[in-house]
């Protein structure tokens, strides 16, 4: 049975039109009262009323005049862009990375700490360390701390479900951190955050629709669907890095065998790149890289942009795994625009070209051939941008609907 709606109190009234002008002011940049209240059909005292709670809050500012239109010049509103400071973490790395970000996504300082043990407590006494180092270092009062994690993530419980490269399986990794801190605390994929990130601060801004498939240490996508990020009725949508894609492929730490990431992650990327060479010896890439500890994807790339026969296999062979998954993609979500993103880009057009004619002969050619596939250009600090925007979709109501 359903239940009964229930009609807003009074207060989740004042709340919502409250977030409604602050979102708008935002959105706009700079605005005028008059201008709030057409935007947003509320009444000119209502809003007059709001705006002065937000400048009470040191959220709003008044800054300057707007040009007349036949009376007095309208005085404009901005957000204070330093009024909060928000704590965003990147946990889908070798090494942890954060960050303190403004209200305007700019990132004023960051911290890293390596990870020397990627599993269990080590890996969350690593995260306490990491937070407690950007808190102090925060001059403004904290809006809250939003996490980029790897693995199925619970986001509206805030819990790591199962976070195979961690180690974690059903950490309440939000209600941890909100009793330690005492602060609003928002934990998602990674994947997912650099799928937000993509689209409201990248040049995804141009489509209602994305896909972002995010190669690192593991492999996950995130799904934008008519400007809402879609997270599947477990919170596992995108979880493609273990898609199998070898039969009897190499074992996966999620229990599987010839998982996406056993064979295109970036360790499954070195390792094969090693193998390749070692079968190769008179290859460039042997030349370069004799020990495993000189593989790099930076030595990838000079040996496949000098023309070397073992980089270029590496890389057809990666862009083939990918292009797999992206068919998947493409026939299930019908979605024109897959953007990929993460350190495998530097390997650039002709892993695009890859992944594109895989692409092509495993779906409907009709829909492949209208689907874009193309690099992201935001870098690193995509995940961490991700989580600020996490954070301000949900304490500040900056919804990523245009």
């Amino acid at each position: 049975m359903k239940a009964e709606p229930h009609k807003a109190t009074q207060q989740q009234t004042k709340t919502y039109n409250s977030q409604l002008v602050l979102k708008t002011i935002y959105d706009r940049g700079q605005v005028s009262r008059a201008d709030v209240a057409r935007l947003t059909h509320l009444t000119r005292t209502t809003v007059s009323d709001l705006v002065a709670e937000l400048q009470d809050r040191g959220l709003v500012q008044e800054v300057g005049h707007g040009p007349s239109v036949g009376g007095r010049s309208p005085i404009l509103l901005s957000v204070v862009d330093d009024a909060r400071h928000l704590i965003c973490i990147d946990l889908a790395n070798d090494d942890f990375c954060g960050a303190v970000v403004n209200l305007r996504n700019e990132i004023l300082r960051t911290a890293t700490l390596p990870v020397h043990s990627r599993g269990g407590d080590a890996a969350l006494g690593r995260v306490y360390e990491l937070i407690d180092t950007l808190l102090a270092s925060a001059d403004r009062p904290v809006l809250g701390i939003g996490l980029g994690t790897p693995g199925l993530v619970d986001t509206t419980n805030g819990v790591v479900l199962r976070a195979v490269n961690l180690e974690w399986r059903n950490l309440p990794l939000g209600r941890l951190l909100q009793d330690r801190y005492q602060l609003p605390v928002y934990v998602a994929n990674d994947s997912q955050v650099a799928a937000l990130a993509q689209y409201m601060f990248g040049d995804g801004q141009d489509t209602a629709s994305l896909v972002l498939i995010k190669v690192g240490h593991g492999i996950g996508a995130g799904i934008v669907l008519d400007g809402h990020l879609y997270q599947g009725e477990g919170s596992g949508a995108g979880e493609i890095g273990h898609l199998v894609v070898v039969e009897n492929g190499l074992p996966c730490r999620c229990g599987n065998a010839g998982c996406l990431e056993t064979v295109a992650s970036i360790p499954a990327i070195h390792q094969r790149a090693l193998n390749l060479a070692h079968e190769m010896p008179h290859s460039l890439l042997n030349q370069l890289a004799p020990e495993p500890a000189r593989m790099t994807l930076d030595v990838l790339l000079h040996a496949l942009q000098a023309g070397d026969d073992a980089a270029r296999r590496v890389v057809l062979e990666i862009g083939r795994f990918l292009g797999m998954a992206a068919a998947i993609l493409v026939g299930t979500l019908n979605i024109g625009r897959i953007i990929l993103v993460g350190s495998v880009t530097q390997l650039g057009a002709p892993l695009l070209e890859a992944i594109r004619q895989e692409m092509l002969r495993r779906s409907l050619p009709a829909l492949a051939q209208a689907t874009r596939v193309e690099l992201g250009s935001m870098g690193a600090n995509i995940v961490i941008l991700g989580a600020s925007a996490l954070l301000l979709a949900r304490e500040f109501g900056l919804s990523l609907a245009r």
